[in-house]
């Protein structure tokens, strides 16, 4: 079963600080206090170091459930031919809702997921970790390419480079995986993208308590074109304090999906 438990992550923790040299992290929320201006590091760029809440949509469609989902009136038209965007559930919990097994939500279906999200951010890494499921993306900055003869990946492989103030994302090699929480809504509709997903993330602030973040999805085996939908993230200076909670998902479970076997 999926359990939590309280743990104050503090930005200074040292397993961020010793895998990326983090030396020191800017309160962004003190920044914004005093000058009522968005939060910057010393050499300028906008820093997003920082508690938040998950990415709500802009207007569209809402789910059945705590997430994020897309709005299909902004999806591309379909590709004929390809791999299927919907995919039939067939009861059988491993598939429906693979995460009953613990297994990884995936990007972007992580990322829209309704806990709170870290960032702590310094001049060559983003590390964004969202509380549900402990998912860490760790996002280059340097504009360096991406990394080549890697496996596919749940949550692919992210880089970094800043545009004026606004820090594009563009993420590749992933393996096909559920795009959203859509299913909860239609259940005739579990979509899934393929493993030539590629996304595109535009991040900015939008003024200072308010993070604007633009995902770009293209995916040429489904769709004949990219499309983009806009969320914005607000920033919960209030949660810092707490960090975020602690989330487990356990082994060998007895009960994967609801269903018991044995005593």
């Amino acid at each position: 079963m999926l359990t939590k438990s309280f743990h104050d992550l503090l930005f200074a923790s040292a397993a961020v600080l010793t895998a990326f040299a983090v030396t020191s992290v800017l309160a962004p929320s003190a920044l914004r206090a005093q000058n009522g201006k968005i939060p910057r590091t010393s050499d300028g760029k906008p820093d997003f170091s920082g508690t938040f809440e998950w990415p709500k949509a802009i207007g569209g469609p809402t789910c059945k459930c705590s997430a994020t989902i897309f709005d299909p009136s902004k999806f591309a038209p379909f590709k004929s031919g390809g791999e299927p965007f919907f995919e039939p559930r067939t009861g059988d919990p491993a598939h429906d809702e693979p995460r009953e097994f613990c297994m990884p939500a995936g990007f972007p279906s992580g990322m829209l997921s309704a806990n709170a999200v870290q960032m702590v951010q310094n001049k060559n890494y983003l590390v964004i970790v969202h509380e549900f499921q402990r998912m860490t993306r760790i996002i280059p900055m340097d504009g360096r390419p991406h990394r080549t003869g890697l496996e596919p990946m749940y949550y692919g492989d992210p880089v970094g480079h800043w545009e004026g103030d606004t820090l594009v994302v563009e993420t590749t090699n992933f393996k096909r995986w559920s795009l959203d929480d859509y299913y909860y809504t239609d259940p005739k509709q579990y979509r899934m993208h393929s493993d030539a997903l590629r996304t595109v993330e535009h991040i900015s602030w939008k003024d200072p308590s308010t993070v604007s973040y633009q995902l770009t999805i293209d995916d040429p085996k489904i769709f004949a074109g990219a499309w983009t939908e806009d969320f914005v993230m607000k920033a919960r200076p209030d949660w810092d304090k707490m960090g975020l909670f602690e989330y487990v998902c356990e082994e060998n479970n007895r009960c994967p999906g609801g269903q018991c076997k044995g005593k």
